[in-house]
């Protein structure tokens, strides 16, 4: 039996939105509305110490001013609620009760800086180095020594499985071994922050998301965000992990990139018609020079047009959009 379409707008309300952001943002939401289903937007505030509301309202703001809506969120509910990050702490450490329960979780004392100097622990990438497993098989006195020194624990979450394998939309067939994606990984930092990772699972399994549409840089969390799922016992949603979008001199845009950001490019007189024609057009699903609106893209709309290369934009690229009428 096929599950209802459901997917999710999942901003971090630490900065404004970019291109880049909106570029996934319109792919998932064009995913999501060709095939009749429901789009939840999601506010990923796990971070206390970055979130800010002002951010939450400016993205909202923004998203509304480019056509680009949802059916529940933090503004509006819906049947899943809260869609608010830092109002779902109970629910993770639920998830973290019941995962300690089983077994599958153990105290680690290491600092990063201590991870990295290790030469037992190879860099696989974007996941960084595959963590050793130093803390794993401590004994109850090692960690009640560590703890009485003042060392506070984060808390990983151990691999029983040997190979994780899904099919990606745009990627294809893949298959990753358990160290290649990073090793056992935190779910709850030593400050007590509940780690990215394991909010991001929960939720998608709480909130039913059946497709996630979102930067191929996060392509290396999907093995661990599956597993966590399998933990759950709950069905997999499907991924779709588009290319990154890219300053002139190739380095991937961020909140930094200021000129970038979608609010900027308003106030310097661009037309929210005009940034989606240019994005779509990127992600070929219409001629160069297009003005249009996310629903004018809807009918026909299929992942199989997005390139695999990132998308590189040009210097004059604010100006252009500034121009299209």
């Amino acid at each position: 039996m096929l599950r209802p379409v459901r997917g999710r707008l999942a901003p971090s309300p630490t900065g404004h939105l970019h291109l880049g952001n909106i570029w996934a943002f319109l792919l998932c939401w064009l995913g999501v509305r060709s095939q009749g289903g429901r789009l939840v937007l999601r506010m990923e505030d796990i971070d206390p110490e970055r979130s800010r509301q002002a951010y939450a309202d400016d993205i909202m703001r923004d998203l509304e001013w480019l056509g680009i809506d949802w059916d529940e969120g933090p503004d509006c509910g819906g049947p899943y609620a809260p869609y608010t990050q830092s109002e779902r702490l109970d629910r993770y450490a639920e998830v973290i009760e019941r995962l300690t329960a089983e077994g599958l979780t153990f105290p680690c004392f290491c600092t990063r800086k201590e991870l990295r100097s290790l030469a037992s622990a190879p860099h696989v990438g974007e996941a960084g180095p595959a963590y050793p497993g130093t803390c794993l098989h401590l004994t109850q006195d090692q960690r009640e020594a560590r703890r009485a020194a003042g060392r506070a624990p984060a808390l990983r979450l151990h691999g029983t499985c040997e190979t994780i394998a899904f099919t990606d939309r745009i990627r294809g067939p893949i298959s990753t071994c358990w160290q290649e994606c990073g090793g056992d990984f935190p779910i709850r930092r030593s400050d007590g922050v509940i780690a990215y990772q394991l909010a991001v699972a929960v939720d998608d399994v709480d909130q039913r998301i059946t497709q996630v549409v979102r930067g191929d840089d996060i392509l290396h969390c999907t093995p661990r965000q599956l597993y966590i799922h399998q933990l759950l016992d709950a069905p997999a949603p499907e991924y779709a992990h588009v290319p990154l979008v890219l300053d002139a001199g190739g380095e991937r845009l961020a909140k930094r990139h200021k000129h970038f950001e979608i609010r900027a490019l308003r106030q310097g007189g661009a037309r929210a018609q005009a940034i989606i024609g240019d994005l779509a057009h990127r992600a070929g699903l219409a001629p160069a020079g297009t003005t249009c609106t996310p629903q004018d893209l809807v009918h026909g709309f299929t992942f199989d047009a997005i390139p695999k290369a990132p998308i590189v934009l040009e210097h004059d690229i604010e100006e252009r959009l500034t121009r299209m009428v």
